[in-house]
């Protein structure tokens, strides 16, 4: 009978003693995190990553930590830089992120990140795909909207730099009017789908952010594209070319307009809305 009746009590002890180390835990956990912090705001990103990496194995469900962990990773990587730590580097953030979103499917930053790393390392498909991700967790996000529009146009210049370098040519950045029919079909084929894509996803961006003179001065570049898709078709070739220049003019305006507010705001100005 007494034995018995101790079994809640024992149960009910062991239960305090689970809650107390795992308090522990979390207030370890979130003392490596505060570290980490400190480590990372002064680019200490190797000591950064790994208090970040102990909070982690401290409390795994510990909110941020993850998060943390995969930022400090992604600090590390270098734009373009194609060498086995970089690429490590890369993978271990992305696998981070992807981490966070198992609990957090739509957290938009572990999405853009991802994006992010897989553009810095030249995957232009993986980024646009996660790029899409975005928009739909945020369907009015400028940004996403506008690193689509890049990556087309990015993909679209090289194809057609790689099929004019076939003919002996170079980009002339008005259409290529000279360049033989058949690499004209060439392009066409390749560029039209991202050239049209590629035109949406600007637009989109310049309607979400009506200052957004990035995405305007792309708009400029990407007109150039479609100019090349012309074939014979001169008219069609200097309208192309005419909203081009329209959107050079209006990005330069735009930018122009966005640096004198920006230095008002600096100045203490008054700036009127």
């Amino acid at each position: 009978m007494n034995r018995i009746a101790r079994l809640p009590v024992l149960a009910a002890a062991t239960l305090l003693l689970v809650v107390s180390a795992t308090g522990c835990k979390r207030l370890e956990a979130r003392d490596q995190l505060n570290k980490g912090v400190q480590a990372y705001k002064q680019a200490r990103y190797e000591e950064a990553i790994d208090h970040f990496q102990r909070a982690v194995n401290l409390d795994p469900t510990y909110p941020m930590t993850r998060l943390y962990l995969a930022t400090a990773y992604a600090q590390q990587v270098v734009p373009g830089l194609n060498t086995p730590e970089n690429i490590k580097n890369a993978d271990m953030a992305i696998n981070g992120f992807k981490k966070v979103l198992q609990e957090h499917p739509d957290d938009v930053t572990s999405l853009k990140q991802i994006a992010a790393l897989n553009f810095d390392l030249s995957h232009f498909d993986e980024a646009k795909q996660w790029q899409l991700k975005v928009l739909q967790a945020d369907p009015k996000d400028a940004e996403a909207a506008y690193t689509v529009g890049v990556i087309d146009w990015t993909l679209a210049f090289k194809n057609a730099s790689k099929a004019l370098q076939g003919a002996g040519m170079q980009d002339d950045g008005q259409g290529n009017p000279k360049m033989p029919k058949k690499v004209c079909e060439q392009i066409q084929e390749e560029n039209t789908p991202l050239v049209t894509d590629g035109l949406s996803y600007l637009q989109k961006a310049v309607d979400f952010r009506p200052n957004y003179d990035d995405a305007m001065a792309y708009l400029n570049l990407m007109y150039r594209r479609k100019a090349d898709l012309d074939c014979g078709d001169d008219a069609a070739r200097k309208a192309d070319l005419a909203m081009a220049d329209q959107w050079r003019e209006k990005a330069m305006g735009t930018r122009k307009a966005n640096e004198e507010k920006a230095n008002e705001q600096k100045s203490g100005g008054i700036v009127m809305q």
